[in-house]
Formats: C-alpha cells, sequence, structure tokens
C-alpha cells in the first residue's frame, strides 16, 4: 500500500487528507496543529498523525525516506528544505505553490535523483494553468495564434455573505492574502509593458460583470509577462492574470496602503491605541478627532466609504492595542482576521474567467470564454479548500500509479499531466465551461 506523506493540516488539507483515504492509501498528517490533522483523520486505520514543526529537519527526513511521496502544503518559504530531502530520499513531492527561483535550481538534481518535483498545482496557480493551456494548445493545434490572453480569479466569499464594507471574507491564508497586497506588477497590453508599483496596485481597477455573480473588479498579480514563455505565447500581444474582488476591497486596500498599513517595518507601539497609531502614521501629535483629521490628511470627506471600512475595522478606536514592537501589517491584518473570518454556515466561491483572442491562418478571429463558478458547503468543504487541494491530490495519485513520469521541476502545462487532471475534476463538479466562437465585442479591452 502506498503511503503519503502530507506536510501541514491549514485550511486547504481536509479534502486533499479525504481523497487518499477514500483512495485507499495510507497517510500521514505532520503539523504543528495536530488537533486539525486528528480531526481530518476521524479515527481512519489508514491515517497517522503527527506532532512536527519545520524546524524538526532530522524528523523530517525520515519522515519522507518511509513515504512513497510527500505533498507540502507548508508557507511556500519551506517549500525548497522539503524538496531537498526528497532529492536526497528520491521521492516524489508535490506543492500549490509558484516555482521560485530557488525551486527551479533544484531541476537538474531532481532529474538526476529521478523523482518530479511538481508545483503550481492547486487552484491559482493550477487550474488556471491547465484549463489555458488546453484552450492555448487547442489554438495552436490549428496554427492558430494567441493575440490576447487575460486569465482572473477570485476566491470571495458568496454574494449573499459579502456583506461587511470591504465586502471579503478569509477562506484561506489571511496573512497570504493581506500580504499579496505589497506586491508589485507587470502585464503586456496591446504590445507596451505595463509596471504597476506596489503603491498603483489597487488603483483604478478594471471591471467585469460575472453571470451568477454580477460586477467585480479585478487588478493584476504579480508578474504576468513570465507565463509568455510558461504558455508558450510567442507574438502575444496582451498577457494579463489579475484578481477579482466585489467593488469595495480595491479602494479600502488602496487607501490603507496609503496610511502606510501594510509595512512590514517594526515600531514601538508601547502603550499606543489604535487611534495613537493612526495620529502617528499621519504625524498628528494627538489622537484627537483621528477620523476628521485622516480625512483631511487624505483630502477626503469623512464618510468616504474607504475610509468608514478602516473605521468599522476599528483603526481609530481608543482601545489599547497590548502591543510592544510591532509592524502596522501585523496590527491591520490581525484586526481584519478578526471581523472577516468566513463565518462556520457561510459559503465562499472561486471565479475565474479566461478570456482570449485568437486569430488564425484564414484571417479569422474569435473570442474564447473559459469560467468557472464554483461554491463552497458550510456542512462539508470550502470552495477554495477543494479547488487547491483536489488536483494537487489527483496528480499526486497519477504519479504514485506511474501515470506522470517526468523527472525534474515541473508545473502542470503539458497535456499528459493538465487533460487527465482537468478531466477527474469534471467528475467531480469542478469544471471549466468553455465558450467558442464568441465575438469581438467579448473581449476584455
Amino acid at each position: 500500500m502506498k503511503k503519503v506523506l502530507i506536510l501541514g493540516a491549514g485550511l486547504v488539507a481536509n479534502p486533499m487528507v479525504q481523497y487518499f483515504l477514500s483512495k485507499g492509501y495510507k497517510i500521514t498528517i505532520a503539523s504543528n496543529t495536530p488537533e486539525r490533522g486528528l480531526s481530518m483523520i476521524g479515527g481512519h486505520p489508514n491515517g497517522t498523525n503527527v506532532n512536527w514543526s519545520v524546524e524538526e529537519l532530522v524528523k523530517l527526513d525520515e519522515m519522507i525516506k518511509s513515504h512513497d511521496l510527500v505533498v507540502s502544503l507548508l508557507p511556500y518559504t519551506y517549500h525548497v528544505t522539503v524538496a531537498e530531502y526528497a532529492i536526497k530520499r528520491k521521492k516524489n513531492m508535490v506543492t500549490t505553490s509558484y516555482v521560485k527561483p530557488e525551486m527551479q535550481a533544484l531541476h537538474n538534481k531532481a532529474k538526476r535523483a529521478g523523482i518530479i518535483i511538481l508545483n503550481e498545482i492547486g487552484l491559482d496557480p493550477g487550474i488556471d494553468h491547465m484549463s489555458a493551456m488546453r484552450i492555448i494548445d487547442n489554438i495552436h493545434n490549428q496554427d492558430g495564434r494567441v493575440k490576447e490572453f487575460w486569465s482572473i480569479c477570485g476566491a470571495l466569499p458568496a454574494p449573499e455573505c459579502a456583506n461587511n464594507p470591504l465586502k471579503y471574507k478569509f477562506s484561506w491564508s489571511p496573512k497570504g492574502v493581506v500580504l499579496a497586497g505589497n506586491n508589485d506588477a507587470s502585464y503586456l497590453h496591446k504590445g507596451q509593458v505595463v509596471e504597476v508599483p506596489t503603491q498603483d496596485l489597487f488603483k483604478n481597477p478594471r471591471k467585469l460583470s460575472f453571470p451568477e455573480v454580477g460586477d467585480l473588479e479585478f487588478y493584476p498579480n504579480r508578474d504576468s509577462i513570465s507565463y509568455i514563455d510558461i504558455y508558450g505565447l510567442k507574438g502575444v500581444e496582451t498577457i494579463f492574470r489579475g484578481t477579482f474582488r466585489f467593488k469595495g476591497w480595491c479602494d479600502a486596500i488602496d487607501m490603507m496602503k496609503q496610511l502606510k498599513l501594510f509595512s512590514i517595518e517594526t515600531i514601538d507601539m508601547k502603550d499606543m491605541t489604535y487611534a495613537d497609531l493612526m495620529a502617528k502614521q499621519i504625524g498628528e501629535e494627538t489622537s484627537d478627532n483621528i477620523l476628521e483629521k485622516t480625512a483631511a490628511y487624505l483630502v477626503i470627506e469623512k464618510d468616504t466609504p474607504a475610509l468608514q471600512a478602516i473605521a468599522w475595522l476599528g483603526l481609530f478606536d481608543e482601545t489599547q492595542m497590548n502591543r510592544r514592537v510591532d509592524s502596522t501589517f501585523e496590527v491591520t491584518s490581525d484586526l481584519m482576521i478578526s471581523k472577516m473570518n468566513l463565518g462556520e454556515t457561510e459559503r465562499d466561491m472561486i471565479v475565474m474567467r479566461h478570456t482570449f483572442l485568437a486569430e488564425y491562418p484564414d484571417g479569422k478571429n474569435e473570442v474564447i470564454h473559459s469560467s468557472m463558478l464554483d461554491f463552497g458547503s458550510p456542512s462539508t468543504d470550502t470552495s477554495i479548500a477543494r479547488t487547491v487541494a483536489l488536483p494537487a491530490a489527483i496528480a499526486a495519485e497519477m504519479i504514485l500509479e506511474g501515470k506522470i513520469n517526468l523527472k525534474g521541476v515541473f508545473r502542470p502545462v503539458l497535456p499528459e499531466i493538465y487533460n487527465p487532471v482537468l478531466d477527474r475534476l469534471e467528475s467531480m463538479n469542478i469544471k471549466m465551461v468553455e465558450e467558442y466562437g464568441l465575438p469581438l465585442n467579448k473581449n476584455i479591452q
């Protein structure tokens, strides 16, 4: 019986655990939250739960040695360490995280060890890659060219649950969501490279209406231009990868960034209230009438929705923070987590849309849409958990069964990976709906 080691017992792990147990694999969940792992296993005889932290490298080595495959659901900063032990023990590895240069640098070592380290096999990255490549390869197989490619995804509360001023609730790594707001971005638009510095990331979001959801906003996600090579899109004129949000998020986050509320630099916060911190951020000596002072600092009205969202979080309250040396990122993200977690009876959803403008040798042009709308269930798993964990679980099973024989560091952009994974996901009602032959006015401008 094949044995799978799952590192991490976070918010997306449960669907993977249940998948492997239902398929008859033996699994070990190793994490520093053993109570979560125990709950996921639920007494199943094929499940083992281990209390483990990332500093215990000898134990990690022993665990990898005694399993057939390791799945790392740890924060991405730990993946390279896990990969080095996987290479040492010649064990295949799967992650749902982006391939960082340090991971890519292990390609030849993994190849020599005769293993695959398959990354970016979750939702975004993951399902986005696979569903995009299915259409890109189809266009190329007809000698066509992708002129424009837009790929936008969002993990959001269902519309009826987007009921706070930021219109957002956390269904996965809250700190990761907030920290991503400090990224720069770049994309190609009509042949021109567009660089977006972090301070402008949430300014002037684009808009798109999505069936059954309504109007959404989206902003650029990291480096889109590198995907020209990853997707084989030589000659593409537009490539844009973005993130969906409901209206309200971008304005509020942009204002928080103007106020430097996501800075990771530490300052002395001893004896400070939240209002005191805001006074410091805008250069005021006292926190008296701090909301009005902040409005004046930003040259806006005090009832501006984004400012009221910051007030709703509690950042203008005369409440002790009970902190010493800390960062505004930690303060702000902790307040957001305290007020914006998805409730136990609430649904989340995944919204994804690819838009292609394709050109063919006969001069024909067409717009193609590939869309997914998936809702979670309060009684089972969130949509984000299912759509991140299940692609990774399916791919891991394929590796264990010898159906993926690649060696080295890879993403799921090859037909031998993406076709069977997408087909299996469709049987689990996680599917992209493809629409071909759409008129040019269905393209994103």
